[in-house]
């Protein structure tokens, strides 16, 4: 079969300008080597075959590869081909980050990441060929913006047997994450007119961000022991909250708290936004169940499996009252029309067939037992320090003792090679004296291997600070 455009083998783009065709070609090479667009060791396109791409005499591209060759650009070794020289010009931008440099402090304490090392990949594997067997062929093709209906079925059976959501498949809405989600709510409540969205006093910036950006103006609701202050909401359009398991702080919100939020969006027509970003992961005492429960009209329950699994799936969910349906499809279809279908398609099997239960189960005893060794080790060599926020989810608080600042801490941690933060990252803007100075400490992030080697650099670098007030 002759080479032709469509099956010549190797892309090359190059803009050949000039009366000299030959000169113009020699000089797109040069700036595609100089530029780094062809790296050292790169293979070109056969003369045959980049003649024809360019619609050139193959000759031209014979004697601009030879005088290429010749000025040390380019090698041309029999039964190989040409390919850029090893000692090519190296491109002169920013200076390389070593190694170290690049990936940053070993070991991570950070909150908000799964052990990303326990993904069930055989599970998965399994679950994806059998949803791509089975799947029909419109599956692969542009779908329903609100997700493929397989993972909304599965997805509201198990919402309501696991968390205790009230929804139909017709009231669900695939996202990528949360933060989609949310963007996606934002985006609705900005166009119904909403002006305001009251948010927890302690929580992810990102997502106050989103809000801004989508055009409303926060309202920051105190936290306390007993989590937001729900009896501080007033005229703001919707609320986000973390009930099941207060983001950084730990605590769920208290039984009449979540009345006081129903009672508020009832009678003010306000929107209550749930993220129920870790609620699988209970350890003390059965499940804390969705707020959505009690005013499916009222409330958006947004899950995830980001913590359950892995963030880079992108898979979270929105369980809609009625009235919001069509206006959150609508603004999903804008944003990217509609998930990645096979990847809703093997979450919908996991569903099924009862291997995301049997994950889920056996990642909660993990982290419990994670969980348990953070607190033995802290108060075995920090017994200084205060843990709270521990009865559910994949992260602790840890108040420092007296006279230790969390930017101290954080930065000892840094010299360890361990990456921490504080819990004043998390404060709105003139919030951060409400609690005490405090690291949020990510108990699920490291592989197991390295656990013991992280928690061990955190309890020294709080030790650390009591020592240095002794001296």
């Amino acid at each position: 079969m002759p080479e032709t455009w469509a099956t010549s083998g190797l892309d090359l783009h190059l803009e050949v300008g000039g009366t000299r065709v030959r000169a113009g070609l020699e000089g797109a090479l040069r700036d595609a080597v100089r530029t780094g667009r062809l790296a050292a060791g790169a293979r070109l396109p056969s003369s045959r075959s980049l003649a024809a791409d360019l619609g050139i005499a193959r000759n031209t591209v014979a004697d601009a590869y030879a005088q290429l060759v010749a000025e040390g650009w380019l090698v041309a070794r029999r039964g190989s081909g040409t390919r850029v020289s090893e000692r090519a010009p190296e491109l002169a931008a920013d200076p390389t980050p070593t190694a170290e440099e690049a990936a940053g402090p070993r070991y991570s304490l950070r909150p908000g990441v799964p052990d990303l090392s326990g993904f069930p990949r055989s599970a998965w594997m399994t679950a994806s060929r059998r949803a791509i067997r089975a799947a029909p062929f419109d599956s692969l093709g542009y779908g329903d913006p609100r997700g493929r209906p397989e993972l909304r079925r599965a997805l509201a059976g198990y919402l309501a047997r696991a968390r205790g959501v009230r929804t139909s498949p017709e009231r669900l809405v695939v996202c990528s994450g949360f933060t989609q989600g949310l963007a996606l709510l934002c985006e609705v409540l900005r166009a119904r007119g909403a002006r305001e969205l009251a948010v927890e006093a302690f929580g992810l910036p990102w997502h106050r961000e989103l809000a801004e950006r989508a055009g409303l103006e926060l309202c920051p609701l105190p936290v306390d022991a007993e989590g937001a202050r729900t009896d501080e909401l007033r005229d703001a359009g919707a609320v986000l909250l973390t009930p099941a398991h207060q983001f950084p702080r730990g605590m769920a919100l208290a039984p009449e708290r979540r009345v006081d939020a129903i009672e508020w969006a009832t009678r003010s027509a306000g929107l209550l936004i749930e993220d129920d970003y870790d609620g699988e992961f209970r350890y003390d005492r059965q499940p804390v169940g969705a707020l959505q429960a009690l005013a499916p009209e009222q409330v958006v329950y947004a899950g995830t499996a980001s913590k359950t699994l892995a963030p880079g799936l992108r898979l979270g969910w929105l369980a809609l009252p009625a009235a919001l349906v069509d206006e959150v499809a609508s603004a999903k279809a804008r944003a990217d029309s509609h998930s990645a279908t096979l990847d809703q398609l093997t979450l919908a099997e996991l569903l099924e067939s009862g291997a995301y239960d049997r994950h889920v189960r056996r990642s909660r005893l993990a982290y419990r037992r994670r969980r348990d060794r953070l607190v033995e080790a802290l108060h075995r060599q920090a017994p200084e320090v205060r843990v709270t926020g521990i009865a559910a989810g994949l992260h602790a608080l840890v108040e420092l003792p007296a006279g230790q600042m969390e930017a101290q801490v954080v930065a000892r941690a840094e010299k360890r090679g361990l990456a921490l933060e504080g819990l004043g990252a998390y404060a709105f803007e003139g919030h951060e004296a409400e609690h005490a100075p405090s690291l949020v400490v990510g108990y699920g992030t490291p592989a197991d291997h390295e656990f013991t080697a992280a928690v061990a650099r955190l309890t020294a670098s709080i030790a650390d600070g009591g020592r240095a007030s002794l001296e």
